[in-house]
């Protein structure tokens, strides 16, 4: 499936055959998107913030997209949105699957968070890809070391 298109998406970032990342698409770009062979998107943006489409379910609905929204506050990512998503991304196993957020910054550490709880790649590694977009500090540091610190829900 190509994907070349999607280059032009903001901090767009291809982690896999079947995982891509970025920052908010235009519908244009979702349409490439779903041109490129994606099945599904999660949006960890807000919906009523101003870079955000209008109506994003929609417009990737009529697509041919499955949509999954989990708002994560910029100021205040918690572990739920966490066990939201890796859950999210679990049901979507063996799909093509497009994560965005406003900048690829929420979504960067979203999904280094999943590759090393779920996926076994090393706290190193997974931080690594990370900075390919940003360096994380504050809240969002925080965050991520009291996901690292905390036990995957249920093996507690």
């Amino acid at each position: 499936m190509n994907d070349s298109a999607l280059g032009s998406i903001f901090n767009y970032q291809r982690l896999s055959d079947r995982i891509a990342t970025a920052g908010q698409p235009s519908e244009a770009e979702l349409a490439a998107v779903a041109a490129a062979g994606f099945q599904a998107v999660i949006n960890l943006g807000l919906v009523d913030a101003p870079y955000a489409l209008a109506d994003e379910r929609s417009v990737a609905q009529a697509l041919g997209l499955d949509y999954r929204h989990i708002p994560v506050l910029w100021e205040r990512p918690v572990p739920s949105d966490l066990a939201r998503f890796i859950e999210t991304m679990e049901a979507l196993a063996g799909q093509r699957v497009f994560v965005h957020c406003a900048a690829n910054k929420r979504v960067s550490v979203f999904m280094a968070l999943y590759r090393i709880r779920k996926l076994g790649w090393s706290r190193t590694e997974a931080l690594a890809e990370v900075a390919r977009i940003w360096e994380p500090e504050g809240v969002w540091q925080a965050f991520i070391e009291q996901a690292l610190a905390r036990p995957e829900r249920g093996r507690e």
